[in-house]
C-alpha cells in the first residue's frame, strides 16, 4: 500500500525560513510497507542541474553535515575493499536528544546512481540508493531520486521512523538543491 507523508512540524523545531511549503510540494515522497516492519521510502525531485553536478554535491560525503538538515557527522572511513561512510543522525524532540548512527558501504555508479548499505549501525536494515535521471534532453536537468528500505529496531515504532523520514527527506533534497545554486548558479 502507498501512502503519501506530509511534511508535520513538532513544537520542539524552529521553522526554517530557506524551506516553505511551495517547496516542500516540489518533493514527490511516498512510503510502501514491506515485510514485517520493513518500509520502503522515495523521495524525488526536479533539479535545474546536469546529473554530473549533483553527483559532484553527493560524492562530497565530507560535506553532507555542513547542509544536510540533522546529520551531525558525515565522514569517509578507511576501507580496503571501497567507500565506507559513517554518518551520524541527531533529532531534537521535546526534551531528548535522539541519535542515529550508520556506517555505510557505497557504491557508486557514475553518474547515474549511488548505492548505499549498511554494515553497522542502529537499525536492523537500512539500504537504498541515489539515482539521478536526465530529466531534459535540451536543458540541464536532473531528477534526483532518493530510496531507502529501513527497518527500526523494536526500540523504536516503525511508525515513528516513517513521520521523522517523512519530514526529513523533503528538507534533506531541498539542502542539496540549495547546495548546487550556491555551487553552480551565476
Amino acid at each position: 500500500m502507498d501512502t503519501d507523508l506530509s511534511l508535520i512540524d513538532t513544537p520542539d523545531e524552529q521553522p526554517r525560513p530557506d524551506i516553505n511549503q511551495e517547496e516542500v510540494a516540489a518533493v514527490i515522497l511516498e512510503t510502501k510497507k514491506l515485510e514485517k516492519r520493513h518500509r520502503q521510502i522515495q523521495a524525488q525531485i526536479n533539479l535545474p542541474f546536469s546529473p554530473e553536478q549533483v553527483w559532484n554535491v553527493l560524492i562530497d560525503y565530507e560535506s553532507l553535515a555542513d547542509f544536510i538538515p540533522n546529520l551531525a557527522k558525515s565522514e569517509r572511513l578507511p576501507h580496503s575493499e571501497g567507500i565506507r561512510i559513517e554518518q551520524v543522525g541527531v533529532k531534537n524532540a521535546l526534551f531528548l536528544k535522539f541519535s542515529a548512527r550508520v556506517v555505510l558501504d557505497m557504491v557508486e555508479e557514475f553518474p547515474h546512481a549511488i548505492r548505499f548499505k549498511m554494515v553497522e549501525g542502529d537499525f536492523k536494515a537500512f539500504t537504498g540508493s541515489w539515482e539521478m535521471k536526465t530529466a531534459a534532453l535540451d536543458k540541464p536537468e536532473t531528477t534526483l531520486i532518493y530510496t531507502l528500505q529501513v527497518c527500526p529496531t523494536r526500540l523504536i515504532p516503525v511508525k515513528a521512523i516513517e513521520q521523522q523520514l517523512g519530514k526529513d527527506l523533503p528538507r534533506n533534497l531541498l539542502a542539496i538543491r540549495q547546495r548546487l545554486h550556491q555551487f553552480y548558479s551565476e
